[in-house]
């Protein structure tokens, strides 16, 4: 006698990413008898797992009426082979969406209501509809001091921790949206070559053509497991590798990849996601890089010390100091914009070319000398002294390349197989630049994901230009990806303020 629901499962090899899927005929007999229909959320049973699942039908033969498939991810989840046979039903009730629903109507979540939430985002139950609405419900501002604190516990707690078993543990972060400013693959090298343990747990990019793993993925590989990353560690002191593989905090890999996809950022997610990965990465110290400017992420003073408040307050709370250092937000850092285009100005500050960008090496020492000050052996005030003559004596290019060998390769940056330069369509002084646009363009390239495309800034702001004069190039993989950039010029978006020569 066969049991109630039971389809048989067949691999279609879809991956998405870490949504769980299932795959069925419309017109098999569970969707039939149990009146499912797509994109309905089911329960599926594999011997002794359980999962909850998105429906997604078949209206063809790629499955019979008695097969089922699956996602990359829910394979995974529930460890299936192929022809083992699941059962399909109706979910049970989530109690967590009626907290991301109470959320959506003004409600104050409690730590238990949070909790819940986190949980099911790691345990697959919940939906990309339900987390984008979660997400949503968070925006502009509506998370409460409380609540950021109880949503970054509860995103340690469902993660892995590290422990280093010493006092001093330090870090940097920037909180993004900034083009170039990849000062994290030079802070870390001055820092590890110092002495200090800087566990460096990095991000992809979220709504820019770069994160810092994007970058460093240039170099060396950047997904390394926990055993890994803790070798390198013990090595090198430092590492600079890709959160996501680490398991430090999934909920936040999660919410990450639903962010991209809305192009939002809320405050509370921003501080959440921040001290959760530094917190489980057994740091005690943390810089925090705030760039203030028109077109990022932080537009105003006012929004920043907010920012700041949040940061440090439920820092502290939570055991770990954090410093926050505003910077300059107007325009890119570099030239570069994009991973193997950042790559490029990285090595050029780290090998002492005396053509590297400035902006870029002079932000990197600001920054790791406020690392440094950490240290009971910086007096406060001597930091950037310190990291300046790290940086150029060449330890810090040194200690680079330790780490890049530790993680698995030194590897040459890529070149686009296609450019095109734009010029200016007047006469005048660059007055300002829109770090938005400029990214956007950077992606239509097919950045982040084509490590070799990007733009390669020629005139920052202050710039003189003439009509017809440079102003930057786009680099892509693809004659199509050079297109759609271009087109997106096309269109009128005004990257560059120009005005008249004074």
């Amino acid at each position: 006698m066969t049991k109630a629901n039971t389809l048989t499962l067949k691999p279609l090899g879809i991956n998405t990413y870490k949504e769980a899927v299932v795959y069925m005929r419309k017109d098999c007999p569970v969707c039939r008898s149990e009146g499912f229909e797509a994109p309905a959320r089911v329960k599926v049973i594999h011997k002794n797992k359980i999962i909850l699942a998105t429906l997604n039908t078949i209206e063809s033969d790629l499955l019979t009426p008695h097969e089922a498939s699956l996602s990359t991810f829910a394979w995974e989840q529930l460890s299936a082979s192929i022809g083992d046979e699941i059962q399909v039903f109706h979910p049970d009730h989530l109690n967590s969406l009626d907290h991301i629903r109470g959320k959506i109507y003004g409600h104050e979540l409690n730590k238990d209501e949070i909790r819940e939430i986190i949980k099911d985002v790691v345990n697959g139950s919940l939906s990309d509809i339900h987390i984008s609405a979660f997400l949503a419900s968070t925006g502009d501002d509506r998370f409460s001091e409380q609540e950021i604190f109880y949503l970054t516990e509860s995103m340690i707690e469902v993660g892995n921790r590290i422990s280093w078993h010493k006092d001093l543990i330090v870090d940097k972060h920037c909180i993004g949206g900034l083009p170039g400013n990849r000062t994290t693959l030079i802070v870390v090298p001055i820092v590890a070559a110092f002495g200090l343990t800087i566990p460096k747990t990095s991000s992809r990019a979220i709504t820019s053509p770069a994160g810092t793993a994007d970058t460093m993925e240039v170099f060396a590989p950047v997904s390394l497991d926990l055993n890994a990353m803790r070798k390198v560690i013990e090595k090198e002191n430092g590492c600079l590798v890709w959160g996501g593989s680490v398991n430090l905090s999934p909920a936040d890999d999660i919410l990450i990849r639903i962010e991209r996809a809305l192009i939002l950022d809320s405050m509370g997610q921003l501080v959440a996601s921040i001290l959760s990965k530094k917190i489980a990465a057994g740091s005690s110290h943390v810089i925090i890089d705030v760039p203030i400017g028109p077109t990022v992420k932080v537009r105003t003073t006012a929004s920043a010390d907010e920012l700041k408040n949040y940061l440090e307050a439920i820092g502290k709370t939570l055991g770990i100091e954090v410093k926050t250092v505003f910077t300059d937000g107007s325009q890119p850092v570099g030239r570069g914009i994009g991973p193997a285009l950042e790559a490029k100005d990285v090595l050029a500050v780290l090998q002492g070319d005396i053509n590297a960008p400035q902006s870029l090496r002079e932000r990197s020492i600001a920054l790791a000398g406020q690392v440094l000050e950490f240290s009971p052996n910086v007096r406060k005030g001597t930091g950037y002294a310190v990291a300046e003559k790290i940086l150029s004596s060449g330890q810090a290019w040194q200690k680079f390349q330790a780490i890049c060998h530790a993680q698995g390769g030194l590897f040459e940056p890529p070149i686009a197989k296609h450019m095109r330069t734009i010029t200016s369509k007047k006469k005048g002084t660059i007055l300002a630049i829109d770090n938005r646009y400029l990214s956007r363009v950077a992606k239509l390239a097919g950045a982040p994901q084509a490590k070799a495309a990007g733009i390669k800034l020629l005139t920052p702001i202050g710039t003189k230009v003439n009509f017809g004069d440079p102003l930057f190039e786009i680099h892509a993989e693809t004659k199509g990806e050079l297109h759609y950039a271009v087109n997106f010029l096309s269109m009128d978006h005004e990257i560059f303020d120009i005005g008249e020569f004074e």
